[in-house]
């Protein structure tokens, strides 16, 4: 099947040919004569295969059709700033050949350029829910045209706790409408917010999560928790790994990472929520035009990376939910691409990786001959307890000593 068989506007397909892309993934196979029926769909999809197309290209094929002026017919909404950039530049590379435009607001900068823009008239709009709520209050959004909501990697909006806006949003939009529902997970909580959204869905799933692209190879290197940063030292030494993709748990312990690399003279940045748009989208463009080696990266900040022959990703910590190290790992080894997974697993997530082995139904290769391998013990329940109990002394105890130092400095300059 080519994308001249799903019966698209000529000026999609003029502009499909400019990207060079002829045979469509199979979530677009499968989504875009649904959406071009008007059927609202429930599809569970993995970023990175090709699902914005999937909901872009049959949503202007209806506005080329229905030439509805400036008025905002369509609204994407989905978790992320780099999502919402990236969506929005697709929707400019389809569009190309017609007079659809479209506007992309998000939160974490002055509101000025995205308020122009929405002034001038826009039919698509791409949005971060925080923004659109605050920009929809202050007067600058109407929703009552909207003929089409998509509401895009879902099971991420709930993590990042977008329950509520996204309830709002619902009490906003028209009631007839065509909705899209894309997520790469479907648990209950996402079923049940699913069919407050859609009516009568047509459910399609493709690249289920439990599979990792045969062309990436996976190892997993076992340590201690202590050793972490000078095994990492050690794996960089393989002169191979000229771009590589690290995952961290958290926003502080990716700011660690860094500065730990940039000590050892390895060129490194970190994108995470505490970012500012601009810091995250230079980091990101350093990365891609190769000007830094590493770029460290917290799970919902990386959402919406799409980089191109990416080869080397690495789990710094292990995941404690499976699915979320096939979307790690599924970022390198792309379109037949060949990549490699790295894993560093500390005692206590040794757990994890057997999780992991089970979704993925394959045994990760374990690398044995390295400088730091694992000789520590899993603390048991007790031990686990107090090992919180004093981290959380030591935490009371920083910030005690914090807001002495910040007082004793008030009397001073008094």
């Amino acid at each position: 099947m080519t994308f001249k068989d799903l019966q698209l506007n000529p000026s999609l397909l003029k502009a499909i040919n400019d990207q060079n892309y002829i045979h469509p993934t199979a979530i677009q196979k499968k989504a875009i004569p649904l959406v071009l029926n008007q059927f609202d769909v429930l599809a569970s999809a993995q970023t990175g295969t090709g699902k914005t197309a999937a909901f872009a290209l049959p949503i202007i094929h209806h506005l080329v059709k229905e030439r509805g002026g400036n008025k905002i017919k369509a609204l994407i909404v989905t978790p992320t700033r780099e999502l919402a950039i990236q969506i929005g530049e697709n929707f400019t590379d389809f569009s190309k050949y017609t007079t659809i435009r479209n506007t992309v607001i998000f939160g974490g900068v002055k509101q000025g350029s995205q308020t122009n823009k929405l002034a001038k008239g826009t039919e698509v709009l791409i949005a971060t829910p925080g923004r659109l709520l605050d920009l929809i209050e202050q007067g600058f959004i109407s929703l009552k045209d909207v003929a089409y909501f998509v509401l895009d990697e879902a099971d991420r909006m709930l993590d990042m706790g977008f329950i509520h806006d996204i309830r709002k949003l619902l009490n906003l939009l028209p009631k007839e409408r065509q909705s899209l529902f894309f997520s790469a997970t479907l648990p209950k909580n996402i079923i049940n917010l699913s069919s407050q959204i859609l009516k009568q869905p047509k459910k399609i799933s493709v690249n289920p999560l439990s599979s990792t692209a045969e062309t990436i190879k996976q190892y997993i290197y076992y340590t201690n928790k202590s050793n972490k940063k000078d095994l990492l030292l050690h794996i960089l030494k393989d002169e191979k790994i000229n771009q590589l993709l690290l995952f961290s748990r958290t926003k502080h312990g990716a700011d660690k990472i860094v500065r730990n690399l940039r000590k050892k003279n390895i060129q490194a940045s970190a994108i995470h929520g505490n970012k500012t748009q601009s810091q995250r989208q230079k980091a990101l463009q350093l990365f891609k035009d190769s000007q830094i080696r590493i770029l460290v990266a917290t799970d919902i900040a990386a959402r919406g990376i799409d980089i191109e022959k990416l080869s080397y990703v690495l789990n710094y910590d292990i995941p404690n939910e499976s699915e979320t190290y096939v979307h790690r790992i599924g970022r390198c080894g792309r379109a037949g691409e060949e990549g490699v997974a790295i894993s560093i697993s500390e005692p206590e997530e040794n757990g994890y990786i057997k999780i992991i082995e089970k979704l993925i139904q394959k045994d990760i290769e374990v690398i044995l001959n390295h400088p730091f391998p694992q000789t520590d013990k899993p603390m048991n329940t007790k031990e686990k307890k107090e090992f919180e109990k004093q981290k959380l002394k030591r935490k009371q105890e920083f910030f005690a000593n914090r807001n002495k130092k910040k007082k004793d400095a008030r009397k001073k300059f008094k």
